[in-house]
């Protein structure tokens, strides 16, 4: 379990965590994943701009909207990295010239 910065909310880490090198890999999206994407990050733009025109909320109530915004955040990894990973120019060609020997 991962727990976040800002508050005590709990994420659980499963295998699909992958170091920095991997994150930064391309994905193929499907259409129900990249609609899932999309809802997402309008949920997510959506709380994060209500949190910060709304200054006058007591701590309890700002507490609950960052957990908010943070579990859609966690969502919305968690959809993405169960993406099958596209290989890279560099990865094809060297499974090519491995095939050739």
């Amino acid at each position: 379990m991962i727990r976040s910065a800002t508050s005590h909310l709990e994420i659980p880490v499963t295998a699909s965590a992958r170091p920095v090198a991997a994150a930064r890999a391309r994905r193929r999206i499907t259409p129900q994943a990249g609609q899932a994407l999309e809802i997402l990050g309008h949920g997510i733009e959506y709380l994060s701009d209500e949190f910060m025109h709304e200054f006058p909320l007591p701590p309890i109530e700002r507490k609950a909207r960052l957990e908010a915004i943070e579990l859609l955040m966690a969502m919305n990894r968690r959809v993405y990295f169960e993406c099958p990973e596209i290989p890279s120019l560099h990865d094809r060609f060297l499974g090519f010239i491995r095939g050739l020997m």
